[in-house]
């Protein structure tokens, strides 16, 4: 195959660039032929030993609503074991980079940080995926070690950088692994199936200001370390 590697690199370059969280989506439905493709297109994602270790959960209609209906009434009650996606304590760097996320999603959506009745409702929308058509939950053998988790994000990298070149949004959702026992009750999980993350599908509805809401990333020589360049 032979490519004309301007036009590529400013294409892969326009689609990487242009990818963003998305928390707000039209009703427009997405075709099962679409979700087929973009899935194809992950699934091409390099795996220790080609060990392929991705389960995909896709779900629209009346089962993303069964699902999202036990989610929710599980998150107001409470009653799960709390879970942080980050250990305590966290890195600083990282600590403060999280500080700064949640000053700019709560002032966009104009709810006061110490409100906390207001942050659990904002965190109850994850569970609703943000009202886009589909919803993907993710899970992966338990057993498994952190080497097939590496390789399960090149995996949904694949497959949010073919969304979005086909004008689909993605929104990748930690929150959901809290909801372990719930999602393997609703999904009928196997024993040994481990929730990675849920993930949210669908059309940017481009109006919501949540959708307009930039996020810093740090310079290149903050995390970057180059040796023998010089020699």
């Amino acid at each position: 195959m032979h490519f004309k590697p301007a036009e590529v690199t400013a294409t892969v370059d326009a689609v990487i660039r242009s990818r963003k969280t998305v928390r707000a989506f039209r009703a427009e439905r997405v075709p099962r032929s679409l979700l087929i493709e973009i899935l194809e297109l992950a699934r091409t994602a390099p795996s220790t030993f080609n060990t392929q270790p991705w389960r995909v959960h896709v779900l629209v209609g009346r089962a993303k609503q069964t699902l999202s209906e036990a989610i929710v009434q599980a998150h107001t009650a409470n009653a799960q074991p709390p879970h942080s996606a980050l250990p305590n304590p966290a890195p600083p760097d990282c600590v403060a980079r999280q500080a700064d996320f949640g000053q700019r999603y709560y002032t966009t959506l104009g709810v006061d940080r110490m409100d906390m009745a207001a942050r659990s409702r904002q965190t109850g929308r994850n569970f609703v995926f943000f009202d886009a058509p589909v919803g993907l939950i993710f899970t992966i053998d338990a057993t498994l070690t952190k080497h097939s988790w590496l390789d399960y994000g090149l995996f949904m990298q694949n497959l949010i950088l073919a969304a979005q070149a086909r004008g689909l949004a993605t929104c990748p959702q930690v929150s959901f692994v809290r909801y372990q026992s719930v999602i393997a009750e609703q999904l009928e999980l196997a024993p040994e199936e481990s929730v990675v993350c849920g993930m949210s599908l669908g059309y940017a509805d481009e109006h919501a200001p949540l959708n307009r809401m930039g996020m810093p990333r740090d310079p290149l020589e903050t995390f970057t370390y180059w040796r023998g360049f010089d020699e």
